[in-house]
């Protein structure tokens, strides 16, 4: 079976996150299968703002990013936000694969746990993650949302080498963790792509004996996974009434909008 080619859509800017990117793909890369190479991109403006508007607006240019990874030769295009927003309708407009960080994360970390604990990087997301557990079906199955309260400013000491930056993330992080587990939580989920990053190293990570689910590593797994049932067995999203591919001319009436 030959390579494969991944378009790694990131949320951030590509300027001014460009360490955070470079960082990200040369790990992506480095973990990927041999002959899978993943490319990163990023987008301006970022989702800089948290909240439904920015979400809204990033998920635009995901999607046209999207179509555009498919004419380009790519065999599959991963949305390497926990928030996902135009997943779906990316599947819409796609022949290829497409993947999402956070529906693969909660969807792996069901096969782990029973009660699940999501740890975002901000409380804006909460009734945002409760929706996306309910749309995979997993919504009775969450104990909670734990945020950490962090920028995405916070992150660039860590990356830079920052051991007490990175550490007081981690300790952040435990923190919502325990928090979670007092409530029944028995497997928690990482649930931004900067944390899934900065832990990439930590192997079989877990707070107090509960694993913890890494989305960036998951994302990356789940999407060469599909690429491969992909090819061998020709299976493809559904093209009944949740799918249905778009016409040329809503995909084109979308890129030119």
């Amino acid at each position: 079976m030959t390579g494969m080619r991944l378009r790694w859509q990131s949320f951030v800017d590509e300027q001014t996150n460009a360490p955070y990117l470079e960082r990200l793909q040369e790990h992506l890369n480095a973990t990927a299968s041999t002959g899978t190479v993943v490319e990163v991109v990023g987008m301006s403006p970022p989702a800089r703002d948290f909240g439904r508007l920015s979400e809204f607006r990033c998920s635009i240019t995901a999607l046209k990013n999207a179509i555009a990874a498919e004419e380009e030769g790519c065999d599959a295009f991963i949305f390497g936000h926990f928030q996902e927003p135009g997943l779906y309708e990316a599947r819409s407009a796609c022949g290829i694969p497409v993947v999402g960080i956070g529906e693969s994360s909660l969807l792996w970390a069901a096969h782990l746990g029973r009660r699940m604990g999501l740890i975002s990087i901000d409380s804006a997301f909460t009734v945002i993650h409760l929706e996306q557990a309910e749309r995979y079906g997993l919504g009775s199955r969450i104990v909670g949302i734990g945020a950490m309260q962090a920028r995405v400013e916070d992150f660039e000491g860590a990356f830079a080498g920052d051991d007490a930056a990175k550490q007081g993330l981690i300790s952040a992080f435990e923190g919502e963790g325990r928090a979670l587990i007092a409530e029944g939580a028995d497997v928690l989920v990482v649930a931004g792509g900067l944390f899934g990053l900065l832990i990439a190293g930590e192997h079989g990570m877990n707070v107090d004996g509960v694993p913890v689910v890494n989305c960036t590593e998951v994302g990356l797994a789940w999407a060469e996974m599909d690429v491969r049932l992909h090819r061998s067995t020709g299976i493809v999203a559904s093209q009944g009434p949740s799918f249905r591919l778009a016409p040329a001319r809503a995909r084109e009436d979308l890129r030119r909008g």
